[in-house]
């Protein structure tokens, strides 16, 4: 069973159309990156799922059954902006309001269920306002998770942490998916941390779905690349045009694109006189294919 299956999603705004009959899978159990430009329609679609806003035309199903369905609206948790919390009041206090909203009955263990998944056991005691960035967003998740949602929504959780606060997320999610079976559909533009953890992924331009592909499919599509350093890159540039059929000057070094043997890429620059300082082979992966898929579509 899939945890979203939409087909032939619209809405508009205004007459414009921010979604353009969007299809869109989310197998259950994933971690589905979600990607697009700004304006693309990513936001929209998590409003959508979450009934923060009504279709023009289309279906939105979650777990089988239609999305306006209370019985699997329950099943829904979500961050989409910000956590939405009272910056006076603890980090307790907040999810204890947050459990009397939705009716939960053993409010103080389901709270220490939530802080113990978001690594905030010891934090429960500060105040909202005095938290970092990366603990604001994982209060948030923490009040998604009340109530043990089978699908959480996450619109940009991991724009503007720092790298110990992008790792320490990167554990949260997966943990929720691989030890609670929750599906996560997370969007973000910080495309090297969701290749870190996804499992598929959408990729949305102007309100349509271009592709959809599992990390498995991502993998199979990269390019492999020989990145060299020499002693004269300018010499070895000439050089390695004459023996590769694909070569480039990029970020200070030189890539050997269609090879796979770093041996052969330094054998060549040896037999021709030319030191080698550094070699290492190297994939193009979910950036690269974002942008060459991005450049196709524009041409």
């Amino acid at each position: 069973m899939n945890a979203i299956e939409i087909r032939s999603l619209k809405k508009s705004f205004r007459g414009l159309y921010a979604l353009d009959g969007l299809d869109m899978t989310v197998p259950q159990g994933a971690i589905y990156g979600f990607i697009g430009e700004n304006g693309s329609g990513k936001s929209t679609t998590e409003k959508l799922i979450c009934g923060h806003l009504v279709p023009d035309g289309g279906s939105i199903r979650l777990f089988g059954r239609d999305y306006t369905d209370p019985g699997v609206r329950v099943r829904v948790g979500a961050l989409i902006e910000n956590a939405g919390c009272f910056p006076e009041s603890s980090v307790r206090a907040n999810l204890m309001m947050q459990c009397i909203n939705l009716g939960i009955k053993d409010a103080a263990g389901e709270i220490e269920r939530v802080l113990k998944i978001v690594r905030m056991e010891d934090a429960a005691h500060i105040k909202f306002k005095s938290c970092s960035l990366g603990m604001k967003q994982r209060i948030g998740i923490a009040m998604a998770l009340l109530g043990d949602p089978a699908l959480l929504i996450l619109d940009e959780p991991i724009n503007g942490l720092d790298a110990d606060g992008m790792r320490i997320m990167r554990e949260i999610l997966v943990d929720i998916t691989k030890t609670y079976g929750c599906t996560v559909l997370i969007s973000s533009h910080i495309l090297s941390e969701l290749e870190k953890i996804a499992t598929h992924y959408g990729i949305i331009r102007q309100g349509k779905m271009l592709r959809e592909l599992t990390a498995a499919d991502l993998e199979g599509r990269a390019r492999v690349l020989i990145s060299v350093k020499t002693s004269d890159d300018v010499q070895a540039f000439e050089l390695l045009r004459r023996g590769f059929p694909a070569v480039r000057y990029e970020d200070g070094q030189l890539n050997v694109y269609g090879e796979e043997d770093p041996k052969k890429v330094t054998a060549y620059l040896l037999e021709n006189g030319q030191a080698v300082r550094e070699v290492r082979k190297n994939k193009i992966g979910l950036e690269e294919y974002y942008v060459e898929l991005m450049s196709k579509k524009e041409a």
